[in-house]
């Protein structure tokens, strides 16, 4: 799976996902929570790195966060855009952030590493700690375990046909990936599936070195 048939599939399911999940309803109360803890610790802007059609990116404005949201497909980020005039949305890749050195106060990664495989996961690390501050904090949302799921059965049920899968991570995994970007986790939920969910969801919440 490419960084193309990534955009190329949210393109597609930007409109129907916008309308599936346009709040956090999704979210458990244990989730929030943590993204709770992170708004009321964080000290500057916030980047909402892979913000997609911006629902976590209101929920942290609501709470006083200067956030900036970038996503990967121009479709999520025209809904985005849409959806929430007074907050600012960009086209980025996770690889590759728009932003000078030490910009953030602050980085979400709410389910948005889930679509790069482990081998690639210290290269996205490594780009959130350029942007971010010393002392910052990054969140990281994801769901829990090992292997991948692939996604285009269930798109295909309901009138997409896109490619794309997402991969599950050990906490411990991500932990250490954190840890070698310069990343020191502070909090770690794991907790049952519930509702539609099929796996363990994970929420880690880390601040950054020096």
């Amino acid at each position: 799976m490419t960084l193309d048939s990534v955009r190329q599939a949210y393109d597609a399911l930007a409109e129907d996902y916008a309308a599936l999940l346009p709040d956090t309803r999704a979210e458990s109360a244990l989730d929030l929570a943590v993204l709770d803890a992170f708004a009321r610790e964080v000290a500057g802007p916030v980047l909402d790195a892979g913000c997609g059609a911006g629902r976590m990116s209101r929920y942290l404005a609501a709470r006083g966060c200067r956030v900036h949201g970038v996503d990967l497909s121009p479709g999520m980020v025209e809904r985005a855009r849409r959806d929430h005039p007074d907050l600012t949305f960009d086209v980025a890749a996770l690889t590759d952030l728009p932003f000078a050195d030490a910009t953030f106060g602050g980085v979400v990664l709410w389910y948005s590493t889930i679509h790069t495989p482990p081998a690639g996961q210290p290269e996205v690390l490594a780009e959130v700690r350029r942007v971010l501050r010393p002392g910052g904090s990054v969140v990281v949302a994801f769901q829990a375990g090992t292997g991948s799921r692939d996604l285009a059965p269930a798109y295909r049920r309901v009138g997409h046909d896109v490619v794309l899968e997402r991969h599950l991570f050990a906490p411990d995994d991500v932990a250490a990936w954190l840890a070698g970007a310069g990343l020191r986790e502070t909090c770690r939920l794991v907790r049952r599936p519930q509702g539609r969910e099929a796996d363990d969801q994970a929420v880690l919440l880390t601040r950054a070195e020096g």
